[in-house]
């Protein structure tokens, strides 16, 4: 860890010092990891004798892992991409969403307030509304639902397709 951190500039460095996580990839029989492959989970600490690094999270043997750091562009962009993703699969306006943000984000990320329930209402159009800010939340990674933290969870309604 300590030479990765190193290696990294001078912008990125200061990053890492605030944000430095650890993604674990959901699915190993891909031939290429993106965003969205990876269960992004807190550094709890590190022994720089041995070069163990603790994460919230239980890690197998072989398993594939990869650093992230967090930043409001990459929060805001993986956000807009998402909704965009969604409103490309389902062309029909939503009748309505709530959204669950962390209490990481907000204003202390983005420097101003409602960044989250902006971007929803932007892609989404005027439909209602609500949501809460939370210590976790609940949304998928590839095909199974995890407890998240930094993170935005959208629940969509939408009339059945028929």
């Amino acid at each position: 860890m300590q030479t990765v951190f190193e290696s990294l500039g001078e912008e990125d460095r200061s990053r890492a010092h605030r944000a430095l996580h650890l993604g674990i990839v959901i699915d190993e029989h891909r031939d290429r990891f993106e965003r969205g492959d990876f269960l992004i989970r807190n550094l709890l600490g590190a022994d720089q004798t041995t070069g163990a690094i603790a994460v919230g999270e239980v890690v197998q043997e072989g398993q594939t892992v990869q650093f992230h750091v967090r930043d409001a562009e990459s929060a805001s962009d993986d956000l807009n991409m998402l909704l965009a993703a969604d409103r490309a699969a389902h062309p029909h306006r939503p009748l309505g969403a709530l959204v669950f943000s962390c209490c990481g984000r907000g204003r202390g990320l983005f420097g101003r307030p409602n960044h989250d329930a902006g971007a929803a209402a932007e892609r989404l159009g005027p439909i209602p509304l609500a949501g809460f800010f939370a210590q976790g939340e609940i949304g998928p990674v590839g095909n199974r639902n995890f407890l998240h933290g930094y993170t935005a969870s959208i629940a969509l309604f939408a009339e059945r397709d028929r």
